[in-house]
This record gives structure tokens, C-alpha cells and sequence, in this order.
């Protein structure tokens, strides 16, 4: 399969799981994926791992992917009112691009205004109310698809989320 993917993560605190095995079945199926993060400088993972960003967020431009993914971990709320990430995030579901996140990434969808009327899922607790406060109907579910759109609750389900990617890239 050959899909570019670009996968965004926090500088610091990005999930490892999320960002680790999500990567490896897009790219066990051949999918080229990138990794795009507010510096180029290695990243570091929750759980110690380091990963070189590709490039940074202000050069993710949508058109060269069929699929954007934000990944969790508690490192990602940098992007929940970033304007750069909203707006990749809008321009990534008004192109009817395949649009994932996981963890508490779900957020930065919500905030940028994708979720509203969307089926998603998301971490637990004040991370549910923002999503329902900004539209989303709250399923509960590991992983959610609606439309082109991917949720994923966390690192428990982060192959079952690179999957169901997947399947919409087919």
C-alpha cells in the first residue's frame, strides 16, 4: 500500500505505545509515514523513548498525505488550542483525508471544531465533558470510526487504531 501518513507528536510526553504501534502496523502494511512535532531536535516519549521529528507542525502541508494522526499522551494538551493544529486538523477533514488521534488527542479535534455531531472516543474523565461540550457524541468505544474520521481511547488500543486507519486507507 502506498499511503503517506504523517503522524504528529508533542516535543515532550507524547504517548510511546500510541506513537510506536500505531507506526509500525502503517508501516508493516507499507505505508510511508512521517513524524511532525513543534521541533526537530529529538522528541521524547512518556516512557523514555526518543524519536527526530521529520519537520515541524508549521510544515505539515496536508496535500502530500492521505492520513494525519495526532497521538496522546499527557505531552499533547500543547496542541489543544494550538491554531497551527486546528487548522491542519480542519483542512485534513474538509479534504475527506482519513483524520485520527488518540489518547486525549481527541480534544485537538474537538477544539477545532471536526467532532461536532462526530461519534468519538476519548481518555476518561474532563476529557469526555470537553469533547461533548464541543458536540461529539461520547460512545465509550476502544476505537470509533465515523466517516474518515478515527478516534482512539489509548495506548490499550493502539494497533486495534492503526487498523482501523488502515482500513480506511485501503
Amino acid at each position: 500500500m502506498d499511503k503517506r501518513v504523517v503522524m504528529i507528536i508533542a516535543h515532550r510526553n507524547f504517548r510511546d505505545e500510541e506513537l510506536l504501534e500505531t507506526k509500525k502496523v502503517l508501516e508493516d502494511a507499507e505505508c510511508s509515514v512521517k513524524i511532525a512535532s513543534t521541533d526537530t531536535i529529538p522528541a521524547r516519549g512518556m516512557f523514555g523513548a526518543f524519536v527526530k521529528p521529520d519537520f515541524t507542525l508549521d510544515r505539515v502541508v496536508v496535500d502530500n498525505y492521505e492520513a494525519v494522526i495526532f497521538v496522546g499522551g499527557s505531552g499533547s494538551e500543547v496542541y489543544f488550542n494550538n491554531p497551527t493544529a486546528h487548522l491542519v486538523a480542519r483542512e485534513t477533514y474538509e479534504k475527506k483525508k482519513v483524520l485520527g488521534a488518540i489518547c486525549i488527542a481527541p480534544c485537538i479535534l474537538a477544539n477545532a471544531g471536526v467532532l461536532k455531531g462526530k461519534n468519538a472516543t476519548v481518555w476518561d474523565g474532563k476529557y469526555i465533558l470537553l469533547l461533548e461540550k464541543k458536540g461529539a457524541k461520547y460512545t465509550g468505544k476502544n476505537v470509533e470510526v465515523d466517516g474518515k474520521i478515527v478516534t482512539a481511547n489509548g495506548p490499550e488500543s493502539a494497533e486495534e487504531f492503526g487498523k482501523a486507519i488502515l482500513k480506511l486507507l485501503e
